[in-house]
C-alpha cells in the first residue's frame, strides 16, 4: 500500500511546482476626461514623448508608442536587447463623446527579465510606467487635477 502512495505523493508534488509563474494583471485604465479630444490627445502625445516614448498618431483616436527610450545615446538599443531588466511601450484609445468630454482607455505593456541571459516576460508594471501614473500626468497636463 505504501509503495503505492509515495509514487502518486512524489508525482503529484513535481507536477504542482511545474507550472510557470502566474501572467500578470493587465495595467489597463480607462477613463473619462472633462476635455476637447484634439486637446486630449496632445496631452496623451505630450506626455509619452516627455517620458521618452516615440509617440505615432492616427486620425481614428489612435496612440501607439515604441518601446521606452531609457537611456539617451548608443546604448538604449543594448538596454532594449539583452542588458536591461525592463522595457515598455503604451497603447492609448481617444473617443470623444461631446464637444467637452473624451473618454481615454491607456494600456501599458511591460517586459522584465532578471539577468543577462534570461528572456523577456510578461511582468507588472512599475509605478512610475503604470498606467495610473501615465493618466494622473496627462490630468496635469489637461489641468484637471
Amino acid at each position: 500500500m505504501i509503495r503505492m502512495i509515495a509514487p502518486l505523493l512524489f508525482a503529484i508534488v513535481v507536477a504542482g511546482c511545474a507550472g510557470g509563474p502566474a501572467a500578470p494583471e493587465l495595467d489597463v485604465m480607462e477613463v473619462t476626461l472633462e476635455a476637447p479630444a484634439d486637446k486630449v490627445q496632445t496631452a496623451v502625445a505630450d506626455v509619452l514623448t516627455q517620458g521618452g516614448y516615440s509617440v505615432d498618431q492616427d486620425e481614428s483616436g489612435n496612440v501607439t508608442t515604441g518601446m521606452r527610450q531609457e537611456v539617451r545615446g548608443p546604448w538604449n538599443n543594448l538596454l532594449r536587447w539583452r542588458f536591461g531588466v525592463g522595457k515598455s511601450r503604451v497603447e492609448a484609445r481617444i473617443v470623444r463623446q461631446d464637444d467637452s468630454t473624451t473618454r481615454l482607455r491607456l494600456q501599458v505593456f511591460y517586459r522584465g527579465k532578471d539577468g543577462i541571459f534570461d528572456t523577456w516576460q510578461d511582468a507588472e508594471t512599475p509605478l512610475p510606467q503604470s498606467a495610473a501614473n501615465e493618466i494622473r500626468l496627462i490630468k496635469n497636463a489637461l489641468r484637471l487635477l
